[in-house]
C-alpha cells in the first residue's frame, strides 16, 4: 500500500497543483567549480555531482570525517580571571579586558576541530570531448541528479542518488544503444597517506582525518565503490583501485564510506567492517528497487509542505541564467524553487539519528574549510533549523535536539572548569567532539549564552508540536543552562541591573577610549535570550507542575534584567550604554532577536516595534548570505511583505566565483549557481533562513493567534497557494490559497485539539477544535 501512496502522490498533486511539484535546478552546461556542482545527500553521505560527459565527478562527503579526537578544550585559568576582567570592563578599560579574556579565558589546547572531505570518485568516459544536446539537472520532487548528452550518435544518462533507505550513493548510465558504455572508475582524496586497492571486484579508499592544532586525528575512514553491469559484451574488471567497464548497456555504481566514529566520546568502531556491511546489504537491491524505496521516503517528508507562486514564465532559462534574470524581473518560480531547494537541503544533511548540519550543512571540498565548518551558536547553528518546524520537517531536528543533549554534558564540565558553576555554559562555538570551551579570540569567543539560544529550539519544539513527553525529557536541560546563566549574573555599577559579563554582542563591536573593542557587558542579546529562557522554564514547568519555588525565583530575576532601551537616534540599542553607529553595518543583527526568532517584539510594544526597524533600516540590506536570510525574517516580522521580498532579491543575486562570467566578479554575499548561500564562502545556513523567511512571509503564530499572509509581498499577490506549514499549538496549514492578495481558500487541522485563534482577511476568528480534524474556513 505504501509503494503504491508513494507512486500516486506525484500524480494526485499534479491534479491540484502540478508546478508546486516540478521544481528542479537545471543547467546546459557541466559544473566548472565546486558551487556549480550538484548537491544530494541522506544526512550521512553526501556528494557534489559534476556532470561532465567525459569525467564525472563526485566530491564525496561522510559526516563524521573530523579532525583531531575526543577532547575537552575548556581552560581552567579562566575560573581566577573572570572577576579580574569584571573590574576592568567596571573601570573603563575594555581593551585590558578584551586582552586578558583572549589570553586567559580562550582555550588554550584548540578551537574546535575542522570537518574534512573524504576525496572524490572520477568516472571517465573516452569518447566523450565532442558532446551535444547536453542538460544536467537536481529534480527536487525525486532527490536525484541527471546529466543527459548526445555523443558519436549515442544518447546518453547518468542518474545519481545518495538512498534515504541505505547507506550508500548510487549512479545508473544507461545509453540508447546496446554495448555503448566504456568507463574506468576511480577514488583518490587529499588526506595524506590513503591507501587506495581493489579488492575482488570492488576498490577501496582508507585513511585517518588529519591532526589540527596539535590534537592528532584518530578518525579512521573507508570507502568502498563497486559496480554492476548489464550487456552480452559486457566486461568488467577491478584491479589497482580502478573499476574499468568496456561494451556495457547499463552500469550501475555504488559507493559506502564509513569511520569509526561511535558518538563523540568512543571511536572504537570498525570502519572496514561498516563500509562492507552497507556496500554488501546496498548491492542486494537493484537499482530500479533502491531509487523506489528512496523516492517514497524522500517524498513522505518533502510532500507535506508545498508552494506555488504562479506559473513559470521562464521555463526555457537555465537556473543560473534565471539569476541573473532575477536581478532585473520578477520570477516568482524561482523564489518557489528556492523555498523547495531549501527544504530539500535539509531532508538531505540532517536525518534521524545523523550529525547536525554543519555549517555547510554536510557538503564540504576542502581538508581546512573556512571556520572548520564547525557548528557556530552564535547565529548559524540555530538559523540552520529555522525550517524545521514552520515547514512540516519537524523530526528532522532530531540530530540538534543529540546535539543539545551532548553539549549540557560536557557544557556541565566545562561550566565547573572555567566558572566554578553548576549547570551547563555553551560558548560560540562546538564540533563534532562537543567541546564548549572559549573558541577562537575574545572577540567572537567571550559569549557565553550560546545554550540559552539552543534551548529556544527546544521550547519551540514544544510550542510546534505539543508533546509534553518531549518537554518531560529535555525540561532538565533547559533548566540546567537557566541555573548557569542566573549563577553567573552579576550587578553592574550604573543602574544595578543583572549582567553577564564579560560578553560581546557577537562579533561587533563598540567604541572606547582605546578604540573599537567587541568586550563590554549587559549586551542586549544577552538579555533577551536569558529573559525567554527564564520565561520558557517558568511555561515548561507551569505544564509539567513542577518547580513552583523555581519559577518565582525567576519571575523576580526577570524584573532586575536590562529592559530593552531606544537609544538617541531612535535605535534599538545593542548594549546598556547607548554606543550604537548609525554608520554600522555589521552582518549581525544580534539586538533584534528579541523580534526574531524570538517574540518579545511585537505589535503589543509599538516602542520597540519602531526602535527595531530603525536599527533594521540603518544596517542596510546586502550584505553576507545569511545576514540577508535573518533579514527576510526580521522583516516578515515587521509585517512589511516589500522589504522582506527586496532582501530575497538581494540573496537571490549571483556570486561570482570565476574570474570571467557575466561581465564582472561580485565579492558580497548573494548565490551560486547552485543555488547555495554565499556568505562568501558557501555556508548554508543563508539557504535555510531565507526559506524560513519566506514561510514567516505566509504564515505567522508567534502571537497567540495564527495570523495568515502577514507580509504578502505585491510581486506575490495575484495568486498563490502553499500546503502543510505549521503553527505553533501543532496546527497544520493544510491548503491555503489566495487571489488579488485575499484568502480563497483555507483548510487547517489541530493535532492537539482544543481552542485556536486565526486571523485572515483582517478578520480573526476563534475555532473549537477535535484533534486530527480538518476544518475548512
Amino acid at each position: 500500500m505504501s509503494t503504491i501512496k508513494h507512486l500516486l502522490l506525484p500524480i494526485l498533486l499534479s491534479l491540484t497543483a502540478p508546478q508546486s511539484w516540478a521544481y528542479k535546478l537545471w543547467y546546459d552546461e557541466p559544473a566548472v567549480v565546486w558551487t556549480d556542482a550538484l548537491p544530494i545527500g541522506n544526512g550521512r553521505l553526501g556528494a557534489m555531482v559534476y556532470g561532465n560527459p567525459y569525467v564525472e565527478r563526485l566530491q564525496l562527503n561522510e559526516e563524521t570525517i573530523w579532525a583531531g579526537q575526543p577532547n575537552d578544550n575548556a581552560n581552567p585559568e579562566a575560573l581566577e580571571a573572570i572577576p579580574l576582567i569584571q573590574n576592568l570592563i567596571w573601570q573603563g578599560e575594555y581593551l585590558k579586558a578584551q586582552e586578558m579574556a583572549t589570553q586567559k579565558v580562550m582555550s588554550r589546547t584548540n578551537s574546535g576541530m575542522p570537518y574534512q572531505t573524504f576525496g572524490d570518485a572520477y568516472i571517465s568516459m573516452p569518447g566523450m570531448t565532442n558532446y551535444t544536446d547536453y542538460r544536467r539537472e537536481l529534480c527536487l520532487d525525486s532527490a536525484k541528479t541527471v546529466t543527459y548528452w548526445t555523443a558519436n550518435g549515442v544518447r546518453y544518462k547518468r542518474e545519481t542518488i545518495a538512498s534515504l533507505s541505505e547507506n550508500v550513493i548510487m549512479m545508473r548510465i544507461t545509453a540508447d544503444k546496446q554495448g555503448s558504455i566504456t568507463l574506468n572508475a576511480n577514488f583518490c582524496s587529499p588526506h595524506a597517506d590513503v591507501i587506495i586497492r581493489s579488492e575482488g571486484e570492488s576498490i577501496s579508499l582508507e585513511g585517518v582525518t588529519s591532526s589540527h592544532e596539535g590534537l592528532k586525528g584518530k578518525v579512521r575512514f573507508m570507502g568502498r565503490m563497486a559496480m554492476t553491469v548489464n550487456g552480452e559484451k559486457a566486461q568488467k574488471v577491478s584491479q589497482n583501485g580502478v573499476i574499468s567497464v568496456t561494451d556495457a548497456d547499463e552500469a550501475v555504481l555504488y559507493i559506502t564510506i564509513a569511520t569509526n566514529f561511535v558518538n563523540y566520546h568512543d571511536i572504537t568502531a570498525n570502519e572496514a567492517e561498516r563500509s562492507k556491511a552497507a556496500l554488501e546489504k546496498a548491492m542486494a537491491h537493484t537499482y530500479d528497487t533502491e531509487r523506489e524505496r528512496h523516492i517514497e521516503n524522500y517524498q513522505r517528508l518533502m510532500g507535506r509542505c508545498t508552494l506555488w507562486l504562479g506559473e513559470d514564465i521562464y521555463p526555457n532559462l537555465p537556473t543560473d541564467k534565471r539569476i541573473v534574470n532575477f536581478a532585473e524581473n520578477d520570477d516568482n518560480h524561482l523564489v518557489a524553487t528556492y523555498f523547495t531547494f531549501g527544504r530539500y537541503l535539509l531532508i538531505c544533511c540532517s536525518q534521524p539519528g545523523t550529525q547536525p548540519a554543519n555549517l555547510q550543512g554536510i557538503w564540504n571540498d576542502k581538508m581546512f574549510p573556512s571556520w572548520d565548518s564547525k557548528y557556530t551558536t552564535n547565529i548559524n547553528l540555530e538559523m540552520n533549523y529555522w525550517p524545521a518546524e514552520v515547514t512540516n520537517l519537524t523530526e528532522l531536528n532530531e540530530p540538534l535536539f543529540r546535539l543539545i543533549e551532548e553539549v549540557s554534558q560536557t557544557g556541565a564540565r566545562t561550566a565547573k572548569t572555567m566558572y566554578g558553576k553548576a549547570g551547563w555554559v555553551l560558548h560560540h562555538n562546538t564540533d563534532i567532539w562537543r567541546v564548549t570551551g572559549g573558541i577562537d579570540r575574545a572577540t567572537s569567543g567571550m559569549w557565553m549564552t550560546g545554550a540559552a539560544w539552543l534551548c529556544h529550539h527546544l521550547w519551540e519544539h514544544y510550542l510546534f508540536t505539543m508533546d509534553i513527553d518531549f518537554l518531560q525529557k529535555y525540561y532538565p536541560i533547559m533548566k540546567d543552562a537557566a541555573l548557569f546563566l542566573d549563577n553567573m549574573l552579576i550587578p553592574e555599577p550604573k543602574h544595578g541591573w543583572l549582567v553577564i559579563s564579560p560578553s560581546v554582542s557577537p562579533e561587533n563591536v563598540h567604541p572606547s577610549k582605546d578604540g573599537n573593542v567587541a568586550i563590554s557587558a549587559g549586551t542586549a542579546m544577552d538579555a533577551q535570550l536569558i529573559r525567554e529562557l527564564f520565561d520558557n522554564v517558568i511555561a515548561a514547568a507551569e505544564r509539567l507542575g513542577v518547580d513552583d519555588t523555581l519559577t518565582q525565583h525567576y519571575r523576580e530575576r526577570q524584573k532586575l534584567l536590562p529592559p530593552m532601551q531606544v537609544g538617541r537616534w531612535g535605535q534599538l540599542q545593542e548594549w546598556t550604554e547607548d554606543w550604537d553607529d548609525p554608520e554600522d553595518v555589521h552582518r549581525h543583527l544580534s539586538h533584534l532577536y528579541a523580534l526574531y526568532p524570538g517574540y518579545a517584539i511585537t505589535d503589543k510594544t509599538p516602542e520597540l516595534i519602531k526602535a527595531a526597524r530603525e536599527s533594521l533600516i540603518h544596517r542596510g540590506d546586502p550584505s553576507t548570505g545569511w545576514s540577508m536570510g535573518w533579514k527576510v525574517c526580521l522583516w516578515a516580522r515587521l509585517l512589511d511583505g516589500n522589504h522582506a521580498y527586496k532582501l530575497i532579491h538581494n540573496q537571490l543575486t549571483l556570486t561570482e566565483d570565476r574570474f570571467v562570467a557575466y561581465g564582472k566578479n561580485k565579492k558580497k554575499g548573494g548565490t551560486y549557481r547552485n543555488l547555495f548561500d554565499a556568505h562568501p564562502p558557501f555556508q548554508i545556513d543563508g539557504n535555510f533562513g531565507c526559506t524560513a523567511g519566506i514561510a514567516e512571509m505566509l504564515v505567522q503564530s508567534h502571537k497567540g493567534y495564527i495570523d495568515i499572509l502577514p507580509a504578502l509581498p505585491d510581486a506575490w499577490k495575484a495568486q498563490g497557494r502553499v500546503t502543510g506549514l505549521m503553527a505553533r499549538g501543532a496546527i497544520e496549514i493544510c491548503n491555503l490559497e489566495w487571489k488579488a492578495g485575499k484568502v480563497t481558500k483555507l483548510t487547517v487541522r489541530s493535532n492537539a485539539g482544543g481552542v485556536i485563534k486565526i486571523k485572515y482577511n483582517g478578520k480573526l476568528r476563534t475555532i473549537k477544535t477535535v484533534k486530527g480534524q480538518e476544518y475548512q474556513l
